[in-house]
Parts: C-alpha cells; structure tokens; sequence
C-alpha cells in the first residue's frame, strides 16, 4: 500500500502549549510590560523634575535683581554717607543760629542754598529698584528737599527786618528738625537692607540733637549681621 501523504504544514493546526509553556510565556510578557513601564516611568519622573526652560527664565531674572538691588544698596549708601557730610553742618548751623535768636549772614544762607541745590540734586533721577531700596531712597531724598526749604527759610529771615527774624529762625529750626527726624527714618530703613543684602549694619544717621523723635542706631557694630 502506498504511503498516505500528510497535510501541508500550513493546515496543521499549531500543537496546543502545555500549561508550563503558557506559564512561562505570560511570564516573560509580564516582565517585558514591567520594564516597559519602568523605563517610561522613568523618563517621566526625569523629565518632570527638570525645570522648564519658563522657570529657568523666571530664576535667571530673579538673580539678576538680585545682584542688582545689592548694587544700588551699596551705591546708595555711599550717597547717604557723602551727603550727610555736607547736610550735617548746615543743619548745625541752622541750629546754632536760632537757639542765638539770629540769622545767618546773606553770604552764608547762598553758601547753604548752593550746597542744598547738589544734593537735591543727586535725587533727581532715581532708579528703579525693589521696594525697600526704593523707600529708604525715597525717604533720604524727603529729608533733603526737606532740609532745602529749612535753608532757603533762613536765607529769607536773613533779608528780613531785625524784628521778624527770631520768629523766622524759630521756624526755620523747625523745619530742620523735621528733615533730621526724616533722614533718621531713612537710615533705619538703610540700615536695615544693608543687613538683608549681606552688607552688614551700615548706620548713617545724622549726629544732631535738634531731631525730636527721631531714630537713633540700634548699638550693633558696624558691619555685623552678615
């Protein structure tokens, strides 16, 4: 009898696996979903704790703010400290001549005038900075201008009749009291951003009893608190 040929390959239906076979296939497809998962996952974690090129932007302008604000706070300080050499002895003498019930002389007062005119000056055209630099520029320019009008005052009592100029002076002292008060104010505020900007206590008050009210330095040595 002639041999009986089998079906072509393609009709044989597939051997059934064995229940360990099948075992061991959904295995590896399970380890395969597995690290599938954990590289995704990982890619995911990595690329959300990366900052997004907006945040890098946002710190990048935040440092540079930074930096600058330290600046203007050192130049500002430098100002203050220039310009209350030249303030202090002008309010001294405003002091000195209405306690004595006189004016000072016409030359003297257009010394003072000349004198306050720089200094006002100098704050004529601030920069933009944060707000607490802002302030105490803010405030130093007030007790200057404050101070400007004190002067321009005595120059006036100085051309006035010997009879009106103790009541002039009286109030002209006043006027200078208040701009001490204002400057000390400033310089607290001063003080105390030199401090935040890692610069230390920087204390540029004014050495005048005239100033009711007014802040005095807080005692801690200069350049401490970095």
């Amino acid at each position: 009898m002639s041999r009986r040929t089998g079906r072509p390959s393609y009709l044989v239906p597939p051997p059934t696996p064995r229940p360990r076979q099948r075992r061991i296939a959904l295995a590896g497809g399970v380890v395969a979903l597995m690290l599938v998962a954990g590289l995704v996952g990982g890619w995911i974690g990595h690329a959300v704790s990366q900052p997004s090129q907006f945040d890098q932007r946002v710190a990048e302008i935040r440092q540079a703010d930074a930096r600058r604000d330290v600046q203007q706070i050192i130049e500002l300080t430098e100002v203050a400290r220039k310009t209350r050499e030249q303030l202090l002895p002008i309010l001294r003498g405003i002091e000195s001549d209405a306690a004595a019930g006189r004016a000072p002389d016409g030359t003297r007062a257009r010394q003072w005038q000349q004198t306050m005119r720089q200094l006002t000056e100098q704050f004529a055209h601030p920069p933009s900075g944060s707000t607490a630099t802002n302030v105490a520029r803010g405030g130093l320019k007030s007790a200057v201008e404050q101070a400007a009008v004190a002067v321009d005052a005595a120059a006036l009592a100085a051309g006035s009749p010997a009879a009106a100029r103790t009541d002039l002076m009286a109030l002209v002292r006043r006027q200078a009291s208040l701009a001490a008060t204002t400057w000390s104010v400033a310089a607290a505020q001063l003080d105390q951003i030199n401090v935040d900007a890692g610069q230390g206590h920087q204390h540029v008050y004014l050495e005048t009893d005239q100033a009711e009210g007014a802040l005095a330095p807080d005692g801690a040595p200069e350049g401490s608190g970095r």
